[in-house]
């Protein structure tokens, strides 16, 4: 028998199940400080990917009205957004993944508790639901799942009675503000130093400057001091500059946190049952197979220490694991964060593999990087007379022999589409000249890295021109 404890990703307990093994499923989401639940299918699912790409494509339809009227449609002024509407469209296809996965684990005979699980020791878990009432199972093999839980900065008076979290890191933080503003709301982002932290920074840089145009406001080097609720109930923010020292304040309907997660270890008994944890960030070790110190405990998702804190590593690392653990494969989850392509689905989106121009300096030398670069302007741009400023392809490539690809990066349009067919290239080695041989399908926006030929060492215009 094979126990898994909460759910990053369901499809590594359907594959188990799918493989012959008998499985069980103990999922229970204790509510946030604001009160909130969800069902089946972790965070991804329900309070991350899912959710924010339909409000970023709300978001993007906005623009579309606006552009429409250039391309000839006659909207009638004016045009509104009502978010009820919005949010219970949402709400209601969370709903049916939900049920799909219940539906899909009752299918694959895999036995799903609604209780909140701890380790009683390396093979027995004790399961509580909501009720109190308790039971314990046995299992041979146990996967820990559980994701994390967003972070409050409670050093800030206010900041958890007066706020709301969210599940995922800071450039999420950037993609609601993004949602937000396309919705028609007031929205201001407060950064600490630097936006996007991780990713390449000229690129960062691009968004950035993009939602201040598109209407974010940026309040950039600002620390929270404190949050206030006013007799109008409003909140007054206080914050303070890093720069000039001066502090300054200002009013807001809802302060919204992205200060990143915490992994759920806590309430598991993991150290008490051997199983090892990284005390400075509380994830647990695993080895290259996601195996803990306990030799039939695994571990999988953000709350592995190492492991990239994205849904599709999770679900990669998890299949595999599932077919390791039914002996139909040796295969485990070798690619790190140099490989695994990503998108941040802000107003003007950013889609990246591989590393970013900086990192590439740093492990090779500048002297021994060449980048390629280039501004262009997306078709769907130039009727609906869109400023495409931040439109930018860079290929970072070593700067010597074949010139091997080292990392990908392209801001504009449908930017995750983009990302998701070069990844392939990279993963398996490809060089420039392969990148330049590949005819690119016309028009499109992902054309534009087929036909890339200025070097930044050059100093040459690298502004597109001509079709």
């Amino acid at each position: 028998q094979d126990f898994q404890q909460n759910l990053r990703d369901v499809s590594v307990f359907l594959v188990a199940a799918q493989l012959g093994q008998k499985v069980a499923v103990l999922d229970y989401v204790e509510a946030s400080v604001r009160g909130t639940t969800w069902g089946l299918g972790g965070t991804c699912v329900n309070v991350g990917c899912i959710p924010k790409k339909l409000m970023h494509q709300a978001a993007l339809l906005g623009t579309a009205v606006k552009d429409a009227k250039k391309y000839g449609w006659k909207i009638p002024e004016p045009v509104s957004h009502d978010w009820a509407t919005m949010s219970q469209a949402v709400q209601n296809h969370v709903k049916s993944l939900n049920w799909g996965h219940r539906v899909q684990l009752q299918d694959r005979k895999v036995k799903y508790l609604n209780m909140k699980g701890s380790l009683v020791d390396e093979h027995t878990i004790r399961g509580m639901n909501a009720k109190g009432k308790e039971m314990t199972v046995t299992a041979r093999n146990v996967v820990i799942a559980t994701g994390g839980r967003p972070k409050y900065p409670t050093h800030v008076p206010g900041a958890l009675e007066f706020g709301i979290s969210m599940m995922k890191w800071p450039h999420v933080g950037l993609e609601c503000a993004g949602f937000l503003t396309g919705i028609g709301l007031d929205t201001t982002v407060m950064v600490r130093s630097i936006a996007l932290r991780g990713f390449d920074q000229q690129m960062s840089r691009l968004v950035t400057d993009y939602m201040e145009a598109y209407g974010t406001r940026f309040s950039w080097d600002a620390v929270p001091k404190k949050v206030e609720k006013l007799p109008s109930g409003l909140l007054q923010v206080t914050w303070t500059d890093t720069q000039s020292k001066q502090e300054h304040q200002d009013a807001f309907n809802t302060v919204l946190w992205a200060v990143g997660r915490a992994p759920e270890t806590k309430t598991l008994n993991l150290k008490q049952v051997g199983v090892e944890l990284n005390e400075d960030t509380g994830k647990v070790i695993v080895a290259a197979d996601e195996r803990t110190s306990m030799s039939n405990i695994f571990a999988i998702g953000d709350i592995a220490q190492g492991r990239p804190e994205l849904t599709p590593t999770a679900i990669k690392a998890g299949k595999l694991l599932a077919r390791r653990l039914a002996g139909h494969s040796i295969s485990f989850m070798c690619a790190g964060v140099f490989q695994v392509p990503t998108t941040v689905f802000t107003p003007l989106e950013y889609g990246c593999v591989g590393l970013s121009e900086e990192e590439a300096e740093r492990r090779c030398g500048k002297e021994n990087v060449e980048v390629y670069h280039a501004f262009y302007k997306p078709l769907e741009f130039t009727v609906a007379e869109r400023d495409a400023g931040q439109c930018y392809i860079k290929v970072v490539c070593e700067g010597h022999g074949d010139q091997r690809v080292l990392g990908l990066h392209f801001t504009g349009p449908n930017a995750g589409e983009v990302t998701q067919g070069f990844a392939l290239g990279l993963q398996c080695g490809f060089t420039y000249a392969q990148l330049r041989d590949t005819v690119g399908i016309h028009p499109t926006c992902a054309e534009e890295l087929t036909k890339i030929n200025i070097t930044k060492r050059s100093g040459l215009d690298a502004t597109v021109t001509g079709c």
